[in-house]
């Protein structure tokens, strides 16, 4: 199953109404969902070892997970202490709900747990990002407006 089909599907699903749909087929499971707030999640869940990587992926919350850099030693210690939130699905990024209103977050600010982060926009529709963790962000190493991969690093988080 191809992402044009895919896609199609997900416009299928949210036009009839339905709030969850399932579907597995032979190398693919997908299960899409739909909420009152109209965000759409579509996991596709590898039945086989043989479906290409950008297949394998799945839109789910941001994890927290352990910073990792091939910069030099020193610079990798620096970054050790930090936490990298990343990116659950590809789309563009924005730092704000709106032009008009105030960013997310900024360095320096504390977070906590279930605080948004900034949106993904992903085929029309606007995903909140959520912390998983609490701290202080550290840095932003993303532009405004950027497009953004899946599991590209977004935010450094000082947990302490």
């Amino acid at each position: 199953m191809d992402l044009k089909e895919i896609q199609n599907l997900i416009k299928f699903v949210a036009k009839s109404g339905a709030s969850e749909v399932k579907l597995e087929m032979e190398d693919v499971k997908i299960t899409i969902r739909t909420g009152s707030n109209l965000e759409t999640i579509v996991q596709q869940i590898p039945v086989s070892q043989h479906m290409p990587q950008q297949a394998m992926q799945t839109a789910q919350p941001a994890q927290a997970v352990p910073a990792v850099s091939d910069a030099p030693v020193s610079s990798a210690d620096d970054n050790s202490k930090y936490i990298t939130i990343k990116s659950p699905i590809i789309g563009t990024f924005y730092r704000k709900p709106s032009p008009d209103k105030p960013l997310f977050v900024e360095v320096g600010q504390n977070i906590s747990e279930g605080d948004v982060l900034c949106v993904i926009e992903a085929m029309k529709l606007f995903n909140e990002i959520e912390s998983e963790v609490s701290g202080t962000i550290v840095k932003v190493l993303v532009d405004d407006s950027s497009p953004v991969e899946f599991d590209q690093p977004l935010f450094l988080v000082d947990p302490s």
